[in-house]
Parts: C-alpha cells; structure tokens; sequence
C-alpha cells in the first residue's frame, strides 16, 4: 500500500501547486473538496488545509472539522488552513490593515520543530492573504515571524498528532524553502516513504483494472495523443485484446495524421480500427462560424460516429477515456461548477447512454507525470512528446466557417511551422505550438501581381499542464524563416503573425 498525503481543498489557486510539489517528492497525494468525507485507511499519512480566498470570518466559509482530524494524522494548514485553524483552537483572525501579498523574509525562524529544519533566516516567502492572525491559540508556539507579520508560522502543542500552520504559501516557486519545508512535513512529521514512482504506479494500476475489469471488454476512443495513447496502453498491458480501440478522423486533424497514427498504433500493437467520417463533419460545419457552436457540432458528431462503431462490437461493459487530473479537479470546483469558457471534446455521457462503466486510469495524474508513466511504459517520442492538440482540431483553429478547402491551407501552414520547429530543436521545448487561419484577408505583393489573401496567426506557449500559458520567445530569425516558407509556400497566404498573448487573460486556443 503505497503512503499518501491528502490536500483538502478550499479554493486556493495554488492547491495544485501544492499536489506537484509533494509529488515531485514521490509521496502520492491526492486532492479533495473541503466537503468531501476523507475515507481514512493506513495509507493516509496526513493531511494539508489549502489557501482560499475566502475569509474565515465569512458567514459561510468553508469549513472542516480539524481537531477531529487531527486525531487520526498529523496536519499542516496553509494561509486559510492556518487561519481556520487559529480561529477553531480559540485564536483570533482579523482582516489586515494592508493586504499581505508578495515575497517576504523569515525571521527568529525556531529550529526546535522540524518542519523548518535546514530554512535559514531571511529566507524569501510568498505572502498572499487579506486577514491576518492576531491572537495565537492557547497553547501554539511560534516558530517563524516576518518583519510585518508576527506570527508567519506556529506549531500547536499537546494535540493528538503534530499540527503546523504556516500564514505564508510553502508551494510557490517564489518560496525559496518552500518543497524543503513540504518535504520536512510530509517525509519528516508524516513520515512518508518516497515509493510512488512510475513503475509503482503502473504495477498498482494494472492490478487494479484487472480487478476492476476482469473477462469484460472495453471500448476506447483514441486521438493519437499522450493521454488516450498512454490510457489504452495500460488498459491493454491489463485485459490484452479485450481492449477495442477507435481513432475517428474528423477530417480536421494535422496534415497526413489519421494515416501516420494508425501507422503508429500498428508498431504499439494496440487494437484498433481507423474511420474516416471527414465527410459527414464537413457537411454538419457548413456555414458554421460561431465557435461553441462549432465546438458542439464536432463532439456531438464526434460521439454519434463512435457510438455506431462501438455498438458494432459485442459484449462490451466498460469505456476507457484518457482523463486526467487537472480535468477532474476542475469538475469538481470548492464553489460549484465552474463557469464554461469552453465546451471540452470528449465522449462526455457515452456511458450512460451506452450502459457501460467509465475506466480512467489516468484521472489521478498531471500530464507531466502521464509522459513519465508513457516514458516507463516504452512509447515512442512520437507520442510522449506530441503537443497537445484540440479534440476538435483545426475546426477551432480555423476562425469563422470551416470548409475542406480552408482546412487544406491551415493545414499546409501548420506542418511548415512545425516542420521548422522541429528542425530548429526547439519543437520538445515549446508546450504546444499551432497555426490560427484568419478570418481576415488583406493586400500583399508577389512578383509583379497584387495579391488579397489570407492571414495566419502563429501560437507557440511555455506551460506545465495548461492551466496558466507564457507564449514562446521564438528567435527572430526562426520567425522570420518560418514567415517566409509559410508566404511562399502554402498559396493563398500573404501575412504572417506571431500572438505573445499569455494565459491568463487569454486562452491558448483562440476559439
């Protein structure tokens, strides 16, 4: 049984930053709204309480019994977990007098508890928080300050397990101690063994879909990614040829694709069984320009074609899906769902609709560590290192309607730009890069002829998982190449354009 560290969740930005972290140190954690029953077993270790951005003062701020669980493991609560737990042991929260935000030095640091060992003072924290705590409880030893804040971090005596509370946010890369504090709760206070690795997790998980699946069938859909790739791959080291995979072309994948996948997939040895309904998508988008529209018409679409394929297999009780963490925290949002930005493509209600049971054998990791389990599994580069690429492909890369011959052009474009990247060994450094076709036409030269054609826009962003994007610092000189070969080489394109949007305030794709 495999140690664990569960992240209570009280709507902070930085909950999964504190979930990477604690990985990073091959501890498994795993991350539950603050409501959820906690179904404790011996591998739980321990438990971290959250930032939010509620205040613990609010009528209704979210709140746990921490004394109760306390009794069962040892706790560290963070920012709104330190103030939550003030206010329940008897302390005082109040609103600061100036709201607390940015780096901040640790001081008169306490290395009589181990949560701080080897911290040194002055060390640079991040401070994020509007209340403060002005009265400690009975009992709780302070054992870091700043220079504004008196109490930055307290230790609670005479409770059932150790109970740490720090006002600063440990998991931030601008906390300069911050994983060596983490590491010192969950390795040193929990004493977690550092046995989650991928090999680990592999062998855990095989197990657990053969238990979970046994003689049954399952039924998958594929896109050639890393995470329906790497899903299907242990699915199959679990059942073998009980799994049945199927790879839609919907016409709006990268050029040569649906073939160089299928080709792929061949050499993995993985079932599967290849439909072109470019066709019928085509004929659905006609005319179609408003993006959720467009995004609704390809996965509705999407799940008609695959259900027909699907129920043309017999016997089949289980739907395997490549869902990973992020998309499983998002769904299960500390304030309610979460406002739609973006209709996502996925075979979403399939399985009511075909009675079968849901499998997801990837939905507990960040993508980051699906390549690593991919990297362990022995796929290929061709998969573990593809960017991510939109379930309705180029039908949302290509702003305004789509038409077959506007997906031929993106499509021309988008393998020059990646052709270059790749060339320039700047593809496996770039999170996800793309070509945007423009609803936008404008006046151009070449030779002696007047031209009026269209635009492309270029997309290259830095990002760990997707939930923030930096756009790329691409050399000039790549640009200006990449600029050039797309103008003379893709007709009916004359300009060029780079986007250095960064996400937040803009998402990666455009529609």
């Amino acid at each position: 049984m495999i140690d664990k560290i569960i992240i209570l969740d009280f709507g902070s930005q930085y909950t999964q930053l504190i979930a990477r972290s604690i990985r990073e140190l091959n501890v498994y954690c795993e991350i539950i709204p603050y409501y959820q029953e906690i179904q404790f077993d011996e591998s739980i270790k321990g438990i971290v309480l959250s930032g939010s951005p509620s205040s613990v003062n609010e009528e209704n701020a979210p709140s746990v019994d921490i004394k109760a669980l306390n009794e069962k493991v040892p706790i560290l609560g963070i920012c709104y977990g330190a103030q939550l737990t003030t206010k329940q042991f008897g302390g005082n929260v109040e609103k600061s007098s100036t709201r607390e935000y940015g780096r901040a030095k640790l001081c008169n640091i306490n290395h009589n508890f181990n949560l701080l060992d080897g911290v040194n003072e002055y060390n640079i924290v991040w401070m994020s928080h509007a209340d403060t705590i002005t009265q400690l409880p009975y009992d709780a030893v302070v054992i870091a300050q700043t220079e504004n804040i008196p109490v930055a971090a307290y230790y609670l005596k005479g409770t059932p397990n150790p109970l740490y509370c720090l006002q600063f946010h440990p998991e931030v890369t601008h906390s300069e101690s911050g994983k060596l504090i983490l590491k010192n709760f969950v390795v040193g206070t929990c004493s977690c063994k550092r046995d989650w690795s991928p090999k680990a997790y592999i062998e855990d998980t095989v197990q657990n879909l053969k238990s979970l699946i046994g003689n049954k069938k399952v039924v998958m859909a594929l896109s050639g990614g890393v995470d329906s790739t790497v899903a299907a791959t242990l699915i199959q080291k679990a059942i073998g040829d009980k799994l049945f995979c199927i790879f839609v072309n919907h016409g709006l994948l990268r050029k040569n694709e649906f073939n160089e996948v299928l080709e792929a997939y061949k050499i993995l040895g993985l079932n599967v069984k290849g439909v072109d309904a470019s066709n019928m998508f085509f004929e659905k988008l006609k005319d179609v320009a408003d993006p959720e529209q467009k995004r609704k018409i390809i996965g509705g679409l999407f799940i008609d074609v695959f259900q027909k394929e699907a129920n043309l297999l017999e016997d089949i009780h289980f739907l395997g899906q490549g869902t990973i963490y992020p998309d499983v925290i998002e769904s299960v949002s500390v304030n309610g769902p979460s406002v739609t930005i973006k209709s996502h493509h996925n075979v979403g209600g399939l399985p009511e609709k075909m009675n079968m049971k849901l499998v997801e054998p990837l939905r507990l990791l960040f993508k980051d560590e699906v390549r690593r389990i991919g990297k362990e599994l022995g796929l290929q580069d061709s998969f573990l290192q593809r960017h991510p690429f939109p379930g309705p492909g180029m039908g949302i890369r290509i702003l305004g309607a789509v038409s077959p011959e506007k997906v031929a052009l993106l499509q021309e474009a988008d393998a020059v730009y990646i052709s270059i990247l790749k060339e320039k060994n700047l593809y496996d450094k770039i999170w996800q890069a793309g070509a945007i076709l423009l609803p936008v036409q404008s006046v151009g030269v070449m030779g002696d002829e007047r031209t009026y054609e269209f635009t492309i826009a270029l997309r290259a962003v830095s990002s760990v998982d997707g939930m923030t994007a930096d756009w790329v610092h691409i050399p000039y000189d790549v640009l200006a190449l990449i600029s050039n070969e797309i103008i003379n080489k893709v007709k009916g394109i004359n300009r060029v354009v780079y986007d250095i949007s960064s996400k937040p305030p803009a998402t990666i794709e455009w529609e």
